[in-house]
């Protein structure tokens, strides 16, 4: 068989894997957004500045390490103002732009934590048995970079 091409087997092992994770995710993302009216991007963005930038981050640092463009993530934070989860402030050294979170948005943070910690548990750990586990993260470990052999540990 052309190693460009997948045979059927290989189609339904790649199809299960991708519903999989998008179901898991949906159902995740539908329990945090109802309690806590974040949405998935929301999430990202706030879990991202206490996460890499201990509350604030360069804009185009933020952009990166989400793999956003740059107008996306500006539009996205444009919403997030507003609502006031995050400030947005020029640097005096360059063009760049800081983004800070606010106290309403690591009170938001906060609050849906425990929330998406559940349902991941309750959608996708509490379904598996430690011998997945194991399996799951040597695939992801070997997978992440797209480089079969790349041992790499996911983000988040």
């Amino acid at each position: 068989m052309d190693k460009n091409e997948l045979n059927e087997e290989e189609m339904r092992i790649w199809h299960l894997w991708k519903g999989s994770f998008q179901s898991i995710f949906g159902r995740v993302v539908k329990e945090m957004s109802e309690h806590t009216g974040l949405s998935e991007g929301d999430y990202a963005v706030l879990d991202r500045l206490v996460l890499f930038g201990n509350g604030s981050l360069r804009q185009q640092e933020l952009a990166d390490s989400m793999d956003w463009d740059k107008s996306r993530l500006s539009h996205h934070l444009t919403r997030m103002e507003k609502r006031g989860l995050v400030t947005r402030k020029p640097l005096d050294t360059d063009r760049g732009v800081q983004v800070i979170i606010t106290s309403a948005g690591k009170s938001a943070l906060d609050e849906a934590h425990p929330i998406a910690a559940k349902a991941i548990r309750k959608y996708f750990l509490d379904q598996l048995t430690d011998q997945d586990m194991e399996s799951i993260t040597k695939l992801a470990e070997r997978t992440k970079t797209g480089n079969s052999a790349s041992s790499e540990t996911p983000p988040p």
